[in-house]
């Protein structure tokens, strides 16, 4: 299990820690913690050697939206032999704490993923609704979105979210992924 820090332990020692903000670029433009490098989930294992060099120059903590995401995240990088801990709470328990968060200036902010999951979701189940007036089995999209709402919660996990973060909005740029890992790596 990795190690974690409260919002307030983590403001405390925010000059110290190395921060990797683990959502899509979308979720890091709406508000991260100051100073903390975006290196979505889906593209850790490329930032494996940068993430390494820069454990063995300080403390990394890694960063989500609820928390859920950086644990997955500081597993892997337990399993190549780097430390690291999550923020409990993720950026959620920051925000609500009145900590700072920053975002990038001039940048478009694309919406959340929870708020992109929720148009997901319930654009299916209108359609399948809307569709099942006419032919009866269109509801079973309704009982699908259903059912992976329910193991949605049950697991913390969410497919969609996974299917909705390869959407090209929800990547990151490859020069920019590039300044990160350049960063991390000196």
């Amino acid at each position: 299990m990795a190690p974690t820090l409260t919002a307030d332990q983590a403001h405390a020692r925010l000059h110290e820690l190395t921060v990797i903000d683990v959502r899509t670029p979308g979720e890091y433009a709406s508000g991260h913690l100051p100073g903390a490098h975006n290196i979505p989930l889906d593209h850790l294992d490329r930032a494996l050697d940068a993430l390494k060099s820069a454990a063995a120059h300080g403390d990394l903590l890694v960063v989500c939206a609820s928390g859920a995401r950086s644990t997955t995240a500081c597993e892997r990088l337990a399993e190549h032999g780097i430390s690291a801990a999550t923020l409990s709470g993720g950026t959620g328990a920051w925000s609500r704490l009145g900590h700072d968060t920053h975002r990038p200036a001039g940048t478009r902010t694309p919406w959340a993923m929870d708020r992109q999951v929720r148009l997901a979701a319930g654009s299916l189940v209108l359609t399948g609704l809307l569709a099942g007036q006419r032919w009866s089995s269109a509801r079973w999209v309704c009982a699908g979105v259903a059912g992976g709402l329910v193991l949605s919660a049950l697991t913390d996990t969410c497919g969609m979210a996974r299917i909705l973060a390869e959407l090209p909005h929800n990547q990151p740029h490859t020069a920019d992924l590039d300044a990160t890992l350049a960063a991390l790596a000196r």
